[in-house]
C-alpha cells in the first residue's frame, strides 16, 4: 500500500495512444502528456494482416530469409574487367539502352532519362542530331529494359549502351557477373541528361583512353576486392552512396601501381589516374555493381520475403522480392527527395527519385549506414543524431547484421541487412534512402541532396504476391 501511496503524491504524466483528440483535450487542461506514436499492423487493412499472419512467423520463410541474408553476407565482388557492353552483358545489342529503375516506355520517361537516351543515340552514331535521336527512341526499333535485368546498374538515368565501357565485377563465391559504367564526374554529364559535345568527347575518352588503360592495369592486378574496399571505406567516414570519398581514394592507391607497371603510356596513364583522383564519386560506380552481385545471388530464393533490388527511373520506384519471379515488379510512384539544394535552384527545379543506386541500401549500406557517416549531413541535411537514429531504425525492418560492414559509431556493428517486406508491412517503417537530386529537365544537373523512401504501396504489393505466390505452392503440393 505504501507504494501505490507514493504513486499517488507523484506528479503523474498522461500516455495517449491513437487520436490526438484525448492528447489535446488533456494538454487544454495542463496536463503533461505524451502523445505514443502508434499506428496498428499494416495500417488496420484486412489482406494485408491475412498475409502476415501466414508469412510473418512462416517457419519456410524464415529459413528461407536466413538463406538470402547468408548469400548476400558470403558474397565476395572482385572488380575483375572493364570492357563494351556489348561484349560482357548477355543479351546486349546494338539496338539495346538500359535504363535504371523498373520497366518504363520511351514516352513515360522523365526529362533526365529521355535527354540521356538522346546522347546514347548519338553516341552510339544511331542518331545525327538530336531530332533523329528523339524519332528513333519512339519508333519501336530500341529494346529498352532495366538495367536490374541485365545484371547491371546505373546512377541516376543509368543509360547503358552497347559501346559504352563497364566495369565487370565476379561475385567469386557464387559465380555470378554485375556490370556498371564508369563515373564520369559532376557537371554535364549522361547520367543527369546532358548529352552535348562536352558529354559525347567524354564519354568518348572514356572508351578509347580510359578503358584500355584501366583494362590492362586490371589484368596485372588480378582483381580488386570490393568488399575489403567498402570496409576500409565505412571506417573512414563514407557510407558508400552519396559519399565516396574515402572509397574513392583506396582505389586510386590499389590500382596506381598496376598503371605504372602496365604497359601504358606515361602521358594516358596520368591522364586517367587525374581524372579518377579528381572524381570523388568514382567509387559509386564501384559499390553498386559490388552491391548488385550479392543481391543477385540471393534472388530466388522461394518463400523468401528478402527484398532483393530497389530502383527508381524517374517516374516510378520498384522493387523485387527474392521468393517472387525475376521479372515481377512492385511499383509505386517515384517520390520527392526532402534535403538540401544547391544555391539558385528551388524544390520546383527537381525531378522525382531516379536511380539504380539504391541498390546500396538494398546491401545494408548507403543510408543505412549514415550512422557512421557523419560528414554525410553536411550535404543531405539533418544532423549527426537523427543519422545514427535512422540507422538504428533499419534494423527493425532488416533480418540480419553485416559483419563485414560495420559502423563505428554503433560500436562496430554489422550494417542491417536484408530488408523483409513483413517487417515493413508490420512496423509501418520504410527503408531510408539517401540520394542525389536532379533537376527535371534534361542535362541541367544536380540540384541538391537529401533523403527519400519508397511508396508504402511497393511492399504492400509485393507482400500480397509473395503470400498468393506460396499459397498456390502448397495448393499444388497437396494436389500433387
Amino acid at each position: 500500500m505504501g507504494n501505490v501511496k507514493e504513486l499517488f503524491q507523484q506528479k503523474l504524466t498522461a500516455l495517449t495512444i491513437g487520436t490526438s483528440i484525448f492528447q489535446e483535450d488533456l494538454e487544454q487542461q495542463g496536463v503533461e502528456v505524451i502523445q505514443l506514436d502508434w499506428q496498428p499492423a499494416a495500417g488496420g487493412n484486412m489482406a494485408l494482416l491475412k498475409a502476415l499472419d501466414k508469412l510473418a512467423m512462416n517457419e519456410r520463410v524464415q529459413e528461407a530469409n536466413a538463406r538470402a541474408v547468408e548469400i548476400m553476407l558470403s558474397a565476395n565482388p572482385i572488380l575483375v574487367d572493364i570492357d563494351a557492353a556489348s561484349k560482357v552483358i548477355p543479351g546486349m545489342t546494338r539496338y539495346t539502352i538500359l535504363h535504371s529503375g523498373p520497366p518504363i516506355t520511351w514516352e513515360r520517361m522523365c526529362g533526365p532519362m529521355q535527354g540521356a537516351v538522346i546522347g546514347a543515340l548519338l553516341y552510339e552514331g544511331l542518331a545525327g542530331n538530336e531530332e533523329e535521336a528523339v524519332a528513333l527512341a519512339g519508333s519501336g526499333k530500341i529494346t529498352f529494359a532495366p538495367c536490374h535485368e541485365y545484371g547491371a546498374v546505373g546512377p541516376m538515368a543509368g543509360i547503358i549502351s552497347a559501346s559504352m565501357p563497364v566495369h565487370v565485377v565476379q561475385n567469386q563465391t557464387h559465380g555470378n557477373f554485375s556490370y556498371c559504367t564508369v563515373n564520369e564526374g559532376l557537371g554535364k554529364v549522361l547520367r543527369y541528361g546532358a548529352f552535348n559535345e562536352e558529354v559525347l568527347t567524354r564519354l568518348k575518352w572514356i572508351a578509347e583512353e580510359l578503358a584500355p588503360a584501366m583494362k590492362a592495369a586490371l589484368a596485372l592486378s588480378g582483381g580488386i576486392d570490393l568488399r575489403s574496399l567498402i570496409a576500409q571505406a565505412l571506417h573512414m567516414g563514407d557510407e558508400c552512396h552519396n559519399r565516396n570519398k574515402a572509397g574513392s581514394s583506396l582505389f586510386v592507391r590499389l590500382i596506381a601501381p598496376y598503371f605504372l607497371k602496365a604497359d601504358i603510356p606515361r602521358d594516358v596513364a596520368v591522364r586517367v589516374l587525374e581524372f579518377i583522383q579528381s572524381n570523388d564519386h568514382y567509387f559509386l560506380n564501384l559499390s553498386m555493381p559490388a552491391c548488385k552481385a550479392a543481391m543477385d545471388a540471393a534472388h530466388g530464393i522461394p518463400y523468401s520475403s528478402i527484398v532483393t533490388t530497389m530502383a527508381r527511373n524517374g517516374v516510378d520506384f520498384g522493387i523485387r522480392v527474392s521468393g517472387c519471379p525475376s521479372d515481377r515488379w512492385f511499383t509505386g510512384p517515384a517520390q520527392m527527395i526532402e534535403g538540401l539544394l544547391f544555391p539558385g535552384f528551388t524544390a520546383s527545379d527537381a525531378n522525382p527519385d531516379i536511380g539504380d543506386s539504391a541498390i546500396t541500401e538494398t546491401m545494408g549500406i548507403g543510408g543505412f549506414a549514415m550512422g557512421g557517416a557523419p560528414a554525410i549531413v553536411q550535404f543531405v541535411g539533418g544532423t549527426v543524431e537523427e543519422a545514427i537514429a535512422y540507422s538504428l531504425q533499419m534494423y527493425e525492418i532488416t533480418t540480419g547484421e553485416n559483419p563485414n560492414y560495420s559502423i563505428p559509431n554503433l560500436d562496430f556493428r554489422g550494417a542491417p541487412t536484408g530488408i523483409d517486406i513483413c517487417k515493413v508491412v508490420q512496423s509501418g517503417r520504410l527503408p531510408i534512402i539517401n540520394t542525389g537530386m536532379a533537376h527535371k529537365k534534361a542535362g541541367i544537373g544536380q540540384v541538391g541532396a537529401g533523403l527519400v523512401s519508397p511508396p508504402r504501396e511497393c511492399f504492400n504489393s509485393a507482400l500480397l504476391a509473395l503470400y498468393e505466390c506460396i499459397e498456390a505452392e502448397e495448393v499444388s503440393g497437396s494436389n500433387g
